[in-house]
């Protein structure tokens, strides 16, 4: 490390500082509650493709969900955090292993709800910074006017991998052809909701009525950069275990690591009233309001300095 690095990122960390400033009001205006919950819990969702950080005989959470959805079945109402994240082996330009996150869950609401809350949300952020509703983002403009395109994965598959989504799950391509041919193409002019993804993808999301093999969970895109992933939730706390089960199953045969049952999660998901919940990546929001190309340009440290 340098103290160079540091002194050329003031501006960017001063602009990430009225970025969350503003994230807080946007939530607290329209009446939901700020929470924190532990970072280190005894039992992660056993998700088949993300790896959580051991701390002693716990983990560091990947995300607040689990915690933030027995506060929902407690009846917290509508709730948010802005927390520290942490995932092993995600480091590259657009990632790093301790993220942060902006969760918020809104109750009775589904996944259409959390897609009108994000196109009035990163609208009010860049007005907040004195931005125009058309910011520059990598020498291209991008129209944050809402209503945002929407587009599911299967046509974007068939659109810009030449394949459709079940075609690229059978054949284990899925994440290969989403990051290569599909996200690249996301964004540009206006944002856009890439929504309805494949059952498999969705493990702790609701299936579509009348298209159980559809997951009611969006992603949204921005000039190429993928902020956030929501879903309605699933609130059937059978169906969930024998989710998490299948997942564990994928780790096993993968020689991953075996995380414990999440037993105190399921219990209270029995009392979780229907919700939809989104998880937005606030180091990428930074990256796309300061037109950053890498995720080290808008944190104060990388573990590469420490």
């Amino acid at each position: 490390m340098t103290l160079s690095r540091q002194t050329g990122l003031f501006a960017n960390l001063r602009r990430r500082a009225a970025v969350l400033a503003a994230v807080r009001g946007f939530f607290d205006g329209r009446g939901y509650l700020e929470v924190e919950t532990p970072n280190r819990i005894p039992a992660p969702a056993p998700e088949a493709h993300i790896e959580a950080q051991p701390s002693g005989n716990w983990y560091l959470h990947t995300s607040p969900e689990l915690c933030m959805k027995r506060l929902l079945a407690a009846g917290s109402g509508k709730i948010y955090q802005i927390c520290k994240c942490y995932r092993q082996g995600e480091r590259g330009r657009r990632h790093l292993p301790e993220m942060t996150m902006l969760e918020w869950y809104a109750p009775e609401r589904d996944y259409t709800h959390l897609m009108a809350e994000c196109e009035a949300l990163i609208p009010h952020v860049a007005y907040i910074l004195g931005l125009p509703a058309r910011i520059r983002y990598q020498g291209r403009s991008i129209d944050l006017a809402a209503p945002w395109s929407r587009l599911s994965v299967d046509e974007a598959f068939v659109r810009y991998g030449g394949c459709t989504a079940a075609q690229a799950l059978a054949q284990e391509r899925f994440d290969e052809v989403m990051g290569l041919a599909v996200e690249p193409w996301l964004g540009w002019d206006k944002p856009v909701f890439l929504h309805d993804y494949p059952a498999a993808c969705g493990a702790l999301a609701r299936l579509k009525p009348g298209r159980p093999d559809v997951a009611e969970r969006f992603e949204l895109y921005i000039g190429g950069l993928e902020l956030c992933n929501g879903f309605s939730e699933l609130i059937d706390a059978a169906e969930q275990r024998r989710r998490f089960a299948a997942e564990m199953d994928l780790r096993r045969a993968a020689g991953k690591t075996l995380y414990p049952m999440p037993e105190p999660f399921l219990t209270d998901l029995a009392h979780m009233p229907a919700a939809a919940g989104n998880a937005l990546g606030l180091d990428r929001l930074v990256m796309l309001l300061t037109d950053a190309d890498e995720i080290d340009q808008v944190v104060a440290f990388t573990p590469e300095t420490l």
